[in-house]
């Protein structure tokens, strides 16, 4: 019996594909709690510490689009396991870490690995569930390890490096990865191939031009805007940036079909969602860093510390369906990021107060930014792909997780400016509890500015564009075809 012929055990399926997704998810936060025992351990400077996360969320990001493309061209499963492999024997490296170099060459490597497992993930539950009850139950699932791996990740990280050290953190994805590895060759079919070109010059281009212009941002945390090697690395970002549009416009099968740009509501969709996630990733940074530098907590216990925004986002995100068809997914949106904006400030506002504590001026805040967060990005989903063409569906899919990603560490890397560049105007410098709340206020401060940008966005281009045809407020594109 061929493998093709084999019977489908979609239990085994399902769950392979749930673990693979979910250690993705977990490797981007895994590393919050232990931010502080990483720097000790490695030398790293506060700006630099931002890189770890950085060379990730580049990395996935940058190479979304290619991965999606490989797995048509050269299978799905072959870039499942593919990604499994490299994302495992990059842990495996990152986990043995000596310098800051180090691990943050091989985060990048394991955001490549990434880039190739997670395009598949979805693809294979359409081969092996069919369409109707089966695969809206298998999405369901999905969704569900989507949205507790961030928390999941926080409170892992925290408890490995209490108890064991920072570095098990990673070296338990290789038990886990061989284990997907063995599971996907016996029970995972492959999905039939594709021709087609790969467009290696767009997907260097523009992650190169991404990093380069990420680095100067970060740079400047360090030497000043005035610095030479801040501008250079900005420049060429920029132009590095403007190649790959040059690029798109003259593939034969482009990574980003610029078609994809001409209608406004989705663009609107795209900004939006890079906006809320540049707000969005300073307040896991920071306050991580903030709830151990100030509140004394112990890494386990500031994962656990994060627990009133993952509880109340898991309800609010399951609830999106039902509150979409009561009050419409565009109102649905502008509440869930003004409940986000809020909780940003109402954290800031603690964190002026002379005591504060974590049940008095964290809690609260962290509740609002909990709800608010699963209202956000389901209609900004749904904004990002209505009206678009079925032949397009996946590059419009990729372009909304290129633009959480990058949104991310362009966020990060501005946000990181904002905190270093708070030892001016009579802010205390970051040597004890008050200095760091100064600071990490003033991020968060910045962080609701970008959240704001986003709503204003989000109104103008997503809910009142009248010279926009209005697109469905549900789109017709499938769930599978969304994530």
């Amino acid at each position: 019996m061929t493998h093709s012929e084999r019977p489908i055990h979609r239990g085994a399926v399902l769950a392979i594909i749930m673990a693979s997704y979910l250690m993705i998810v977990i490797d981007i936060s895994i590393v919050l709690t232990g931010l502080p025992k990483i720097q000790a351990a490695l030398g790293f400077t506060p700006a630099g510490l931002s890189w770890i996360q950085n060379a990730y969320t580049l990395a996935f990001g940058g190479f979304l689009l290619l991965g999606a493309r490989a797995g048509d061209i050269l299978g799905r499963r072959r870039m499942f396991i593919t990604g499994l492999a490299i994302f495992t024997l990059a842990s495996l490296a990152i986990g043995a870490a000596q310098s800051p170099a180090w691990m943050i060459v091989f985060r990048a490597v394991q955001g490549f690995g990434a880039a190739a497992l997670a395009p598949s993930t979805l693809a294979l539950i359409a081969t092996h569930f069919e369409e109707g009850h089966e695969r809206s139950r298998a999405l369901a699932w999905y969704a569900t390890a989507a949205g507790i791996g961030a928390t999941l990740g926080l409170v892992l990280g925290g408890l490995l490096a209490d108890l064991i050290s920072w570095r098990a953190g990673f070296f338990i994805n290789l038990p886990i990865g061989a284990a997907l590895i063995a599971g996907s060759l016996r029970y995972i079919r492959e999905t039939p191939r594709h021709s087609g070109r790969f467009d290696l010059a767009g997907a260097l281009t523009s992650t190169l031009g991404m990093c380069a212009l990420v680095f100067g941002i970060v740079e400047a945390a360090e030497a000043g805007w005035a610095s030479r090697l801040t501008q250079a690395s900005i420049a060429t970002g920029l132009a590095l940036l403007a190649a790959f549009l040059w690029v798109e416009t003259r593939a034969q099968q482009p990574l980003l079909p610029l078609s994809l740009l001409t209608n406004r509501r989705r663009n609107g969709a795209y900004a939006a969602r890079l906006l809320f996630l540049a707000g969005m990733s300073g307040f896991w940074f920071f306050t991580a860093q903030y709830l151990q530098g100030a509140l004394h907590f112990s890494p386990m216990q500031a994962g656990l510390a994060f627990m009133p925004v993952t509880l109340p986002q898991f309800v609010s995100s399951v609830g999106v369906p039902a509150l979409s068809r009561r009050f419409g997914a565009r109102r649905l949106l502008l509440a869930g990021l003004a409940l986000c904006m809020l909780g940003l400030l109402w954290l800031w506002l603690g964190l002026a107060a002379p005591h504060m504590s974590y049940l008095g001026g964290v809690v609260g805040p962290m509740l609002l930014i909990g709800l608010g967060q699963g209202g956000v990005l389901a209609p900004l989903t749904m904004a990002g792909v209505a009206g678009v063409e079925n032949h397009h569906a996946g590059a419009a899919s990729g372009l909304l997780n290129v633009a959480h990603q990058l949104g991310a560490s362009l966020g990060l890397a501005l946000l990181v400016v904002v905190y270093a560049g708070a030892n001016v105007g009579g802010v205390a410098p970051v040597h004890d509890a008050v200095g760091m709340a100064q600071h990490t206020g003033l991020v968060l401060q910045a962080a609701a500015g970008f959240l704001l940008m986003a709503w204003l966005v989000s109104a103008r281009y997503i809910c009142f564009d009248v010279a926009q045809p209005p697109g469905p407020e549900n789109s017709s594109i499938t769930a599978t075809r969304l994530a």
